[in-house]
């Protein structure tokens, strides 16, 4: 295999562009916005998005789980957020909903999973991966626990390219997790059974936002105006207020439905118009 220089970039707190080579932060960028609630209830809260304060929680994320390097944790059993990507799907992994998912994987980019721990491991703290170049050992491992890295000589991000080698291993009821509207109309196209969950979009368009919203099964609003704009036109369940994730199709509905029934807290279920706002929001929208 020909791997290729250790360079990884994420977007992450405040969509803050960040490069990581060698195991620690070369670049970090101005964050686009100043406050997430979302943020606020991390194991290590980031109260102020600020560079010095996202360059301390990213580092602490390498040292943590190795993200970007060769130790990274890929196994776990923790939810971090109720209705984040990574915990949908495993939720669709354990109830039958699901067959497999196609995520993005620092130090090994697209990966098919139908291991729940092994989805979470992935993606539950991992969030906006911009590209990466392949690690070995990372590679090595996501084989171990029964994943598939779909290029592993260059650990390309192309979910659509994922989908294709998903359904070539068998798997027909397949979630996959997007970032633009112009991959999500291009998986529609390919599968239009194919489960979309759109992530990561603050700063979409008002154009990208809209075709995003008509293709896609299940969407995050992060801290996008304009999905939050649109919306309610499209959505058919809203689950949280402050980083609202909604449920776009029937199985979309579906899976937040079976998540529901795994939350062991009290839940609050209500009729309402959609989107409705809750008491913090990230600021500003974007």
């Amino acid at each position: 295999m020909v791997y290729l220089t250790d360079e990884h970039v994420i977007e992450t707190l405040g969509k803050t562009r960040i490069v990581i080579r060698g195991g620690s932060i070369a670049e970090i960028g101005e964050p686009k916005i100043r406050r997430c609630p979302l943020a606020r209830r991390f194991s290590r809260p980031v109260h102020t998005l600020e560079p010095d304060v996202i360059r301390e929680s990213v580092e602490a994320r390498i040292q943590e789980m190795g993200m970007c390097t060769e130790q990274r944790e890929l196994l776990s059993s923790r939810d971090f957020v109720t209705f984040g990507a990574s915990e949908l799907i495993c939720t669709g992994l354990r109830t039958g909903l699901l067959d497999a998912g196609v995520i993005a994987c620092d130090g090994a980019g697209t990966v098919i999973a139908t291991s729940p721990e092994l989805v979470q491991g992935i993606g539950g703290r991992m969030s906006g991966l911009i590209r990466t170049s392949p690690i070995e050992e990372v590679i090595r491992n996501i084989a171990m626990n029964g994943g598939r890295v779909c290029f592993p000589e260059t650990a390309t991000i192309d979910q659509g390219k994922g989908l294709l080698i998903a359904h070539d291993m068998g798997y027909r009821r397949v979630a996959v997790t997007v970032t633009a509207p112009e991959t999500a109309e291009g998986i529609r196209r390919v599968d239009d059974n194919a489960l979309i969950i759109g992530v990561h979009l603050t700063g979409l368009s008002e154009d990208e936002a809209v075709r995003l919203l008509e293709a896609a099964d299940i969407v995050s609003a992060c801290a996008s105006r304009w999905i939050r704009a649109h919306a309610g036109r499209y959505a058919m369940v809203q689950a949280g207020a402050s980083i609202p994730v909604f449920a776009l199709t029937e199985r979309g509905k579906e899976l937040i439905m079976a998540r529901l029934k795994e939350v062991s807290g009290p839940l609050f279920v209500k009729t309402s118009a959609l989107p409705v706002g809750g008491e913090e929001s990230p600021e500003p929208l974007v």
